[in-house]
């Protein structure tokens, strides 16, 4: 009987027009050969220079006054992989030359181009091997181990085209990422004038039509803890109404009970972790950690903001809540004001959201075409 596996092509999942050839499975040091020689520079690259998992320098590399530094030579279009903590995803494509403090691999390209083993290095299969590590406390990636592992690779041109499509959606998620650090620096900037500064009566930025100092209060003073429905156990988390737990991922799941339906004004405040969450919506919660605060005499908005301003640390978070409504701060008579600054706040929150999810959709379809693209 013939061998059902010798008649298959061997062909990525996606391909461009014009490329029909099987791809050639070739040992990895057949096309890739490691950088050896040393030299000094002061344009050095260090692991805390690369953005982990992005392939990218740190933002504010080029202001940085570097000593000069002894590490691997390399030149623009080498690709620099961090073998020490494999799993850390360090590496980045060189545009020019330098040096490589510290345990990396600078790889070089025969017969493929380089953007394509800068591809491949973020491939499942390399990861797999290249996490293949020796060491426990210091695990390192085994050049004998990745240099002997088979990989498919297509021809030069081929292999052009496909980094080329790469690169160009690593260039998209940078600029979505640029886009929401900085929206995220102008949500801090408005966190801090907008709202007083420590021995200060009222805030630096002010709406219009606004003049009346601010007042100092409690924080249990200006809000209400609100007594909750029964807590959802994990088997009944099923339906329409969201239900509500502590931690990043608030949504536990979904329920058909009653739920609370006056929301306006309320943020669910978690007493044991770092958790604030405002919900906008009928909710139910699924643990008692969950403390449902109304703002008095504010708008919700604006207690969520507040929260958000004086975040503490996780440990202050495990202090007793009524700790928590014991601090002092300041805090606009009206709440007329309070409304337009939380509003604000809020629609700065929702574009924050909008381009997180840009974001994350981005770098699921570079992580598709990483997985289609490759075999």
């Amino acid at each position: 009987m013939s061998d059902p596996k010798a008649n298959k092509k061997m062909v990525p999942g996606i391909r461009f027009t014009g490329f029909t050839d099987d791809w050639e499975q070739r040992k990895f040091d057949s096309f890739a050969s490691r950088n050896m020689k040393t030299r000094e520079s002061t344009l050095n690259v260090e692991y805390e220079d690369v953005v982990s998992g992005a392939g990218k320098l740190v933002p504010d590399y080029e202001l940085k006054r570097k000593d000069s530094k002894r590490g691997i030579a390399f030149f623009s279009g080498n690709v620099l992989f961090g073998k020490l903590r494999p799993y850390l995803k360090n590496w980045l494509l060189a545009d020019f030359s330098g040096v490589a403090v510290g345990d990396w691999w600078v790889l070089s390209t025969k017969d493929i181009s380089s953007s394509f083993l800068y591809s491949l290095v973020q491939s499942d299969k390399y990861q797999t091997t290249a996490n293949q590590t020796s060491g426990t406390k210091m695990p390192r990636s085994d050049w004998k181990t990745v240099s002997q592992e088979v990989f498919s690779i297509p021809s030069y041109d081929e292999s052009e085209v496909i980094g080329k499509m790469i690169l160009n959606a690593d260039q998209l998620i940078t600029l979505h990422r640029r886009k929401l650090d900085e929206l995220n620096d102008y949500k801090k900037l408005l966190l801090q004038k907008l709202f007083p500064k420590n021995g200060e009566q009222n805030p630096e930025w002010r709406f219009a039509g606004f003049a009346d100092d601010w007042e100092q209060r409690k924080l249990g003073e200006i809000l209400n803890v609100k007594k909750s429905k029964e807590y959802i156990t994990e088997s009944e988390i099923s339906g329409k109404y969201k239900v509500i737990q502590q931690g990043d991922n608030p949504v536990a799941g979904y329920s058909d009970k009653e739920p609370f339906t006056d929301y306006n004004d309320v943020v669910l405040f978690g007493d044991h972790t770092v958790s604030i969450y405002q919900p906008k919506h009928p909710f139910l919660l699924a643990t008692d950690g969950v403390k449902v605060l109304e703002a008095l005499n504010l708008s919700g908005n604006f207690l969520y903001a507040l929260l958000e301003k004086n975040r503490p640390e996780q440990q202050g978070y495990k202090r007793h809540f009524s700790i928590l409504k014991g601090v002092s701060g300041i805090y606009p008579q009206k709440k007329e004001e309070s409304v337009e600054i939380g509003n604000l706040f809020d629609m700065l929150n929702q574009t924050i959201t909008l381009h997180q999810r840009k974001l994350e959709k981005l770098e699921l379809l570079k992580k598709a075409m990483l997985q289609k693209m490759f075999i």
